[in-house]
């Protein structure tokens, strides 16, 4: 007789795991379009960052040819910044190829491709110390 208690015990928690498991899901996936929504939305607008300049494949090693990346500091860790290949970034190239590094403000709109921050710069500034 105890054995059918729990039986019927076990088959009426049945339904409200199932309740608690959609309501997860259902949560989870407006969770998804809320932040993905807030994404879109700051995509494509103009930012301005203050980071280090350095050549992705001279200092970093990791472009097959030279770009500017400008490394930032943001929740403790380093964001690295690639900058598109324009005249605003051509021209603020040759003082940092070969291993240099400079303090620069660079304006621009921010996209993320293949997991990283790539930035066409619309303006790089050095920063006066």
């Amino acid at each position: 007789m105890l054995g059918c208690l729990n039986h019927e015990n076990q088959k009426a928690k049945q339904p409200m795991k199932k309740s608690i498991m959609i309501a997860v899901v259902a949560a989870s996936f407006l969770l998804v379009g809320i932040t993905s929504s807030l994404f879109a939305e700051n995509a494509g607008k103009e930012v301005t960052i203050t980071g280090s300049m350095v050549c992705g494949k001279c200092t970093l090693h990791e472009t097959k040819s030279c770009q500017n990346v400008v490394q930032v500091m943001q929740d403790g860790k380093t964001v690295n910044y690639y900058l598109i290949h324009n005249d605003t970034s051509k021209g603020a190239h040759e003082a940092i190829c070969g291993g240099s590094s400079e303090k620069v403000t660079v304006t621009g709109t921010v996209e993320e491709k293949d997991g990283k921050e790539v930035l066409t710069p619309s303006k790089i500034e050095p920063v006066k110390s």
